[in-house]
C-alpha cells in the first residue's frame, strides 16, 4: 500500500496562504496532477495509488470533475496571494494517467489553462503504461495540448518485467513510441535497474531495445525496496533476492557508458536526453527550487518556501472538495538550514551543479578539495566555481552531500 504522509503543520480548510509565503512573479509556477490509478499494483511501488478493487467508494469516471474543483480552489487561493503566472510545465503522473479517457486529461488540462493560463511553449507530459497507448489516444492528448509522452518500459525482459509485475509486453513499448511520434509528440522511457533475478546482461539488453526505440529522453532508476510492499514481503521472506549495490553500480555504469556512445547526454543522476530541448521541464522544476501546485490526492505543493500535501485517498479528496474545502492534510515551512540542506540535495543532482559559493558553511567549500581528490567532484568545474558531480560521484551522490552539509 501507498507510504504514510509526513508529519506537519495542520492546513487551513480554505487553503489560504501565509501572507509571508505569497508568491513571487518571476519565479516559474509549474502543475502536477496526480492521477491515482492502475490495473494492477507492481510489486515495488509504494506510490498514491489504487486498484479499482480500493477505491471503497471514489469512482474514476468522476474523477476529473473533483479535481477541477481544487484547480478552482487554487485559482482562488493563487489569485488572492499574486499576479498570476502562467504553467511553464504541467506533468500528469500516476498511477496510470492513460487510464482515464483522453477527453477526461484534456479536460483537466483546460481547467489548467482557464485558471492560469499555459505559457507559450510549455512542456505538458502525460505519464502512460505502454499497452494504454493507441495512435487515437496520443492524437487526442495532441490535439488538447499535450507535448510529450513518458511511456513506462521498466525492461524489455520477460522475466524481469514478471519480478516487477508489470503487465506490459515489451513489444507494446515500441507501438506506445511509434504512436506518440506519429502524433507529434516528444517520447520518454522510464527503467528501472536492479529488479530480482536481473543480470547485466538482462539490463544490457533492455537499455539495446530502449535505443533501438530512439526516444528523446531516458530515465533510469535503480530499484529501492519500500517498506511495506509485496517485493518487501517476498524479500523479508526469502522468496525474492534483495538488490545487490554492487551490480546495481555496475548497471548504473553501463547506462551511462551506452547512452553517451547513443548521443544522450546525462542531466541529472537519473536521466539522460539527446539535446537540452529535451530535457524534463518540470523534473528540473523541482531539482531547482521552482513553485509547483500538486493536484489529486496525495499530491504535493511548494509555493514560496511553503509545502504541503493532500489527504492520500481517492474518496476523502473528493468528500473535502465536495465541502468547499481545501484537500490539503498538512504543511510545512523548512527552516533555514534544512532549505540549505535540500537546496545541496538537488541542486548537486543536476549537469549545472551549484555556485561553490553558495555552499552553506566554509567547511563546506573546504571539503570540495578532498571530494575532487576523491574523484567524486569534476576538478576543471569547481575550478570554474561550480559543484558537479563525476560519474563515480553520481553513484555516491549521498556521501558527497553528506559531505558537504556536515
Amino acid at each position: 500500500m501507498p507510504g504514510a504522509l509526513p508529519l506537519g503543520d495542520p492546513a487551513p480548510a480554505d487553503g489560504r496562504l501565509p501572507d509571508e509565503h505569497a508568491p513571487r512573479e518571476e519565479v516559474d509556477f509549474g502543475v502536477y496532477l496526480h492521477v491515482p490509478f492502475c490495473r494492477v499494483r507492481c510489486g515495488y511501488c509504494d506510490f498514491n495509488t489504487y486498484t479499482a478493487t480500493e477505491l471503497r467508494g471514489a469512482r474514476q469516471d468522476q474523477y476529473a470533475d473533483t479535481l477541477l474543483q481544487e484547480i478552482d480552489l487554487a485559482r482562488t487561493v493563487l489569485g488572492d496571494a499574486a499576479p498570476p503566472r502562467p504553467a511553464q510545465t504541467v506533468f500528469f503522473g500516476g498511477g496510470t494517467p492513460t487510464l482515464l479517457p483522453a477527453g477526461d486529461l484534456a479536460r483537466m488540462l483546460d481547467g489548467v489553462r482557464e485558471a492560469f493560463g499555459i505559457a507559450d511553449g510549455a512542456e505538458v507530459t502525460v505519464e502512460a503504461n505502454p499497452d494504454t497507448v493507441t495512435d487515437r489516444i496520443a492524437q487526442d492528448l495532441a490535439t488538447a495540448g499535450v507535448t510529450r509522452m513518458s511511456i513506462g518500459m521498466q525492461s524489455s525482459v520477460p522475466h524481469v518485467l514478471a519480478a516487477l509485475d508489470r503487465t506490459h509486453t515489451p513489444e507494446n513499448v515500441g507501438s506506445a513510441v511509434q504512436a506518440a511520434r506519429n502524433a507529434g509528440l516528444g517520447a520518454s522511457l522510464d527503467l528501472i535497474y536492479g529488479a530480482p533475478g536481473e543480470s547485466l546482461d538482462d539490463w544490457r539488453a533492455s537499455l539495446e531495445t530502449a535505443l533501438a526505440h530512439k526516444p528523446d529522453h531516458i530515465s533510469a532508476y535503480a530499484l529501492i525496496i519500500e517498506e511495506g510492499t509485496k517485493l518487501a514481503r517476498q524479500i523479508s521472506r526469502g522468496e525474492m533476492p534483495a538488490p545487490d549495490d554492487d551490480l546495481q553500480a555496475d548497471m548504473y555504469e553501463l547506462a551511462d557508458e551506452l547512452l553517451a556512445v547513443a548521443g544522450y547526454e546525462w542531466y541529472e543522476v537519473s536521466n539522460w536526453a539527446t539535446s537540452e530541448a529535451h530535457r524534463s521541464r518540470h523534473n528540473l522544476s523541482y531539482w531547482r527550487g521552482s513553485d509547483w501546485w500538486g493536484f489529486g490526492p496525495g499530491a504535493h505543493s511548494h509555493v514560496a518556501g511553503l509545502r504541503w500535501w493532500n489527504v492520500k485517498h481517492p474518496a476523502a479528496y473528493a468528500q473535502r472538495l465536495s465541502l468547499g474545502e481545501s484537500p490539503a492534510a498538512g504543511r510545512e515551512t523548512p527552516d533555514a538550514e534544512q532549505r540549505a540542506l535540500e537546496r545541496v540535495l538537488l541542486e548537486t543532482r543536476i549537469r549545472e551543479g551549484m555556485p561553490v559559493s553558495d555552499l552553506p558553511s566554509s567547511r563546506a567549500r573546504t571539503a570540495v578539495a578532498g571530494l575532487i581528490a576523491d574523484g567524486l567532484i569534476d576538478g576543471s568545474a569547481a575550478v570554474s566555481g561550480r559543484v558537479v558531480l563525476t560519474r563515480r560521484g553520481r553513484l555516491l551522490a549521498d556521501a558527497v552531500v553528506r559531505r558537504l552539509t556536515e
